[in-house]
């Protein structure tokens, strides 16, 4: 948010009204003990012609929602804030999270893992303290642990509607908030009014399986900046041909994993997986991304070329004090390995990294060792999706990877809906482009929708 809105920003804080509903922490023992969960509401404007209340479900898992009804939604542009006009928008923190009921985990099993070319000897220390971290953390409260599930989330969101009076709840969910949706509306199928869903989730959560469709899309997203990058050759000196531009990326993977560059103005060693993490940005850093890349051919001296430490040696912000918590990552491993059912051993994550370096020679390296939810000591909980008869929108971006387009068709197939086809790179970005954010709008005033919008274009 830049300076210029903190007055708009202020103004709507002063609307918009907060409060805790308390759920039962199992909601299949309703009388046991109970969890809070912290909601807000932005009221609409226009109460003679309101039509109901819209909840943004945010993405993570452990993303907060507290203030998405402003900053999400009211100051994210002038199509957008129509939304508030004849809806109250809803947000919360879903258990777990910011200023709902939470636990905390330590999130490191063994620092960042030693740059360089990862070895099998690297590997298996990295898996084992992976493991160890999270046989700690899954029994340090299984009771509460083990009830952060999508599934739950979605029961309470449930218990929020009853609380606020609404007989339906209308939806705008994003990233993992998207498969939230697909959870609460085949749940209660009655209460849901129209849904609108962001960068679409896949029907199911096995966390190798996403990798897997992430990672192949990350390299065919990298074909489109190779080829942008070779109309522009005499600027970034990498191929003039998109063959080359992939080769010489490659190479320059290949190289620092070998022989690693450190820098004494950043942190970060630069190796083969610094390299690949700029080959997968999306197109709005294809200009700087190409520029960090150039730099690396060349780099000489003991400071960092300057798009190289722009973009990898940023330290992470420090909370700013009495903000809202934005991501619980506890939460987040939680829900991810309570529904993830692949859990690998040693042996496959071990395979599985080398499948992805092997068929992804720019891009794969940037992923390490498939491990998350490994020695996971908690049982696999999996949320049941059904197709559905109400409005239901499945917006996909043709060419990101935190959401492959091809989950948005199979999401289809699973529970039904409109396909509405965003043609950008970019994560969650219709409510961001106004154009698009216009057509958001008109769907939740009267139901209808187009196929698709451009979203963000690529750089010219």
């Amino acid at each position: 948010m830049t300076e210029e809105r903190l007055p708009d920003f202020r103004t709507l804080m002063k609307r918009l009204e907060c409060g805790t509903v308390s759920v039962p922490l199992n909601h299949r023992d309703p009388g046991g003990r109970k969890t809070d969960i912290a909601v807000t509401r932005l009221a609409a404007t226009d109460k003679a012609h309101r039509l109901g209340a819209t909840a943004v479900l945010p993405g993570g898992p452990g993303g907060s929602g507290y203030l998405d009804p402003v900053l999400r939604i009211v100051l994210r542009n002038e199509e957008m804030a129509k939304l508030n006009e004849r809806y109250d928008i809803i947000g919360l923190d879903p258990r777990g999270v910011g200023y709902s009921t939470k636990v905390a985990c330590p999130m490191s099993p063994g620092g960042p893992p030693e740059p360089g070319t990862l070895t099998e000897e690297a590997a298996r220390k990295i898996y084992d303290a992976q493991v160890a971290a999270n046989q700690k953390c899954g029994r340090s409260d299984p009771a509460f642990l083990g009830q952060l599930t999508t599934d739950n989330v979605a029961k309470d969101l449930d218990l929020v509607r009853t609380a606020l009076g609404e007989r339906k709840l209308n939806l705008l969910g994003f990233s993992w908030g998207t498969y939230l949706g697909m959870v609460y509306r085949s749940l209660f199928p009655e209460r849901t009014g129209r849904a609108f869903l962001d960068s679409v989730a896949p029907p199911w959560t096995r966390f190798d399986r996403h990798i897997e469709d992430s990672a192949a899309a990350v390299e065919r997203d990298f074909g489109r900046m190779a080829a942008w990058l070779a109309r522009r050759d005499e600027t970034y000196g990498l191929g003039a041909t998109a063959r080359q531009v992939r080769e010489e990326v490659a190479k320059l993977v290949r190289a620092y994993d070998k022989s690693l560059k450190t820098y004494t103005d950043m942190q970060r060693p630069i190796d083969g997986s610094a390299v690949a993490d700029l080959a997968r940005r999306n197109s709005t850093e294809w200009a700087r991304a190409g520029k960090a890349l150039a730099e690396l051919q060349t780099a000489t001296g003991t400071t960092a070329p300057p798009t190289v430490k722009e973009l990898l040696g940023a330290p992470m912000g420090a909370p700013v004090p009495g903000a809202p918590e934005m991501q619980n990552m506890t939460m987040n491993l939680a829900v991810a390995c309570n529904e993830d059912s692949s859990r690998p051993n040693f042996d496959t994550a071990w395979r599985t990294y080398q499948q992805l370096v092997q068929r992804h020679p720019a891009t794969g390296r940037v992923w390490g060792l498939v491990s998350l939810c490994s020695g996971w000591p908690l049982p696999v909980q999996q949320a049941t999706l059904k197709r559905g008869s109400g409005s239901l929108v499945l917006a996909g971006h043709l060419y990101e990877f935190m959401s492959v387009y091809d989950w948005t068709l199979q999401t289809r197939r699973a529970i039904g809906g409109t396909v509405y086809t965003v043609a950008d790179d970019v994560h969650v970005s219709t409510v961001r482009v106004p154009e698009c954010a216009a057509e958001v709008v008109k769907y939740f005033e009267t139901g209808r929708i187009d196929k698709g919008c451009k979203g963000i274009p690529i750089p010219s």
